[in-house]
């Protein structure tokens, strides 16, 4: 249940407190006073789309907080959690968004940061908002079949869901179906090329790392005579035998040098450790000498094992040319090449497998079609008769809702069917769509007995022990006056005693029958009424929400009444409505 919502800088108000108990809550005022905008601001609490043009011309922010109870909502007290939000000791989550008027906008769950759309999922289970935009929403056929869907119950949901599931799986199939049908002949071309690739590949049997490997061979074997002379020439430098005292190789050199430090070294301890260094050069240089030397004795011309190296770099490279710039890169397609070879030639076995399961899907379809037809026949003559019920209350007794449920010319996710509302002004009248031959006053009251048997509809299946959502009516009474007008509020205070209702409304015979009235105020800059439209550019403050009783709550009766909240006439007729709400209940 919603507690109250606060409103800073949105439209028309600066600063407004708006408290919402059980029961029926209505929202009065002025035209142009800001009634709307307190609608406003709770869409932006439940989620919805932040315009930086509804910021107060001169702010730089508008902030809308509410505060939810939900210590009867457990899922939802989850979802908070979930979000990393508190809830508070005393059962209440606090929503916070702000507005930017250079157009950013954030939202708080439980003093935590969330996504927009996290409140937007709060929505579902806590609000229902019917306004004055459904009367033409409700026009059209989706929104009427969507209409007769939620009022048809859970149990047709469940069964509309899956006609949709299977629906969906059924397209994703249908979409793989026509892929494989119409690229059977690419498939197989590109398969075959598969196949003599990997024929080629199996062929050569090249071996990992291969081609590097006779690449350096090929380089060895063409260059023997100036390898073995480098590495030759090497060799005597280190440890050659032709050597003379003038010019001594390598290692004698350097065992000419340890052992003058070693003969010095009885002096200087220093002089030792440099001819320990010396001696381990000296190993190491007799070891490199000892593996050239024997580098060279292998080193021999090898004009063949030459040729058969590069007829095979020459087998390789054919390989290289076509699947890859190394041999790895040849192996790697050619792995590849061979998964994708089975799937393939698995392409007719998936076809067979697609087309069974799809053939499945349409009979399931078929039955789950049915099936959603049947129910929503039953609820279509449900919802007529509860609306056309509703509309004797409202001076249409001679009006009734037709609710036509047809085989649709395509079906689709929603089903195979097409429902339309129509309605029959009087016995033996033809059904009309709505929207045609209706005054806007007959077409208010029929939008209204349609969402009266909604809500109603949702009422009954939640039960008595599970909480219902906030019901919001945002003028969906325009248009309608009188008796019917009376009626309107005597409904809507039906619906209050098992949920909480909230009514935006200019008429005084539906705010007479609230729990709480709310007035929405707006004043000048010099204290003073304000007269003004209310729009964003007018100097008009609204300064507050008040809540009304006693004789404040009937002068306020008498002014929507007839203008002047003075008027004797107006003020007893204000008394007669309160007394007959009362007895009407």
């Amino acid at each position: 249940m919603l507690e109250e919502i606060v409103i800073e800088n949105l439209g028309v108000i600066r600063s407004a407190r708006v408290p919402l108990g059980p029961g029926l809550t209505v929202i009065t005022g002025e035209t142009g006073a800001g009634k709307t905008m307190v609608l406003t601001g709770l869409g932006l609490l439940m989620g919805g789309k932040a315009d930086p043009a509804t910021v107060r011309p001169g702010a730089a922010t508008a902030v809308v907080e509410g505060r939810i109870r939900v210590v009867d909502r457990p899922a939802v007290a989850r979802r908070v959690d979930d979000a990393g939000g508190e809830v508070d000791d005393d059962g209440t989550v606090v929503v916070l968004r702000t507005v930017a008027a250079e157009g950013r906008s954030r939202a708080h769950l439980g003093g935590r940061s969330v996504p927009q759309g996290v409140l937007a999922e709060l929505a579902d289970d806590l609000v229902t908002v019917h306004g004055q935009s459904d009367q033409l929403r409700l026009r059209t056929a989706s929104r009427q079949r969507e209409a007769l869907d939620a009022f048809a119950g859970p149990e047709h949901r469940a069964l509309l869901d899956r006609y949709r599931a299977a629906w969906v799986e059924r397209s994703a199939l249908q979409a793989e179906i026509d892929d494989l049908t119409a690229r059977a002949g690419e498939r197989a071309r590109e398969a075959e090329l598969l196949r003599l690739g990997l024929a080629e590949v199996e062929r050569v049997d090249p071996q990992p790392g291969e081609d590097a490997e006779l690449t350096a061979l090929v380089a060895r074997l063409g260059n023997v005579e100036e390898l073995r002379v480098a590495a030759q020439l090497a060799h005597d430098a280190i440890a050659g035998d032709d050597a003379t005292e003038q010019q001594e190789n390598a290692v004698a050199s350097v065992d000419r040098a340890r052992r003058a430090l070693e003969s010095a070294a009885p002096t200087d301890p220093a002089l030792a450790r440099f001819a320990e260094r010396l001696a381990e050069v000296g190993y190491v240089l007799a070891d490199v000498a000892t593996e050239i030397s024997g580098y060279v004795e292998d080193l021999a011309a090898d004009p063949a094992g030459l040729e058969t190296s590069h007829a095979r770099l020459a087998e390789l490279g054919t390989l290289t040319r076509s699947y890859g710039q190394t041999i790895d890169d040849v192996l790697a397609w050619a792995s590849d090449a061979g998964l994708r070879l089975l799937d393939l030639d698995d392409g007719g076995e998936r076809l067979r497998a697609a087309t069974e399961r799809r053939d499945a899907l349409d009979a399931e379809l078929g039955s789950v079609g049915a099936a959603v037809t049947a129910s929503r026949e039953r609820a279509g003559a449900e919802l007529a008769a509860a609306v056309t019920d509703e509309l004797r209350g409202l001076a249409m007794s001679g009006a009734s809702l037709v609710v036509d449920v047809a085989v649709a010319d395509e079906p689709g996710p929603w089903g195979a069917d097409t429902v339309t509302f129509s309605l029959a002004p009087h016995p033996g009248a033809p059904p009309r769509p709505l929207g045609k031959g209706a005054s806007g006053g007959e077409l208010s009251r029929v939008m209204l007995a349609i969402e009266v048997a909604l809500a109603t509809s949702a009422v009954a299946a939640e039960g008595s022990g599970t909480p219902l959502p906030t019901f919001v009516f945002d003028e969906v009474d325009a248009g309608v006056g009188g008796k019917a007008a009376v009626e309107v509020g005597r409904r809507l205070g039906a619906l209050a005693r098992r949920a909480q209702v909230v009514v935006v409304t200019h008429l005084a015979q539906v705010a007479a029958f609230a729990d709480d009235q709310l007035v929405v105020t707006k004043s000048s800059p010099d204290g003073t009424d304000g007269d003004g439209d209310g729009d964003a550019s007018s100097p008009v403050t609204v300064t507050g929400v008040r809540k009304v009783t006693g004789e404040d709550r009937v002068r306020e009766l008498a002014r929507m009444l007839s203008g002047q909240e003075d008027s004797d006439a107006a003020l007893r007729h204000a008394h007669e409505l309160l007394e007959s709400s009362v007895v009407g209940r």
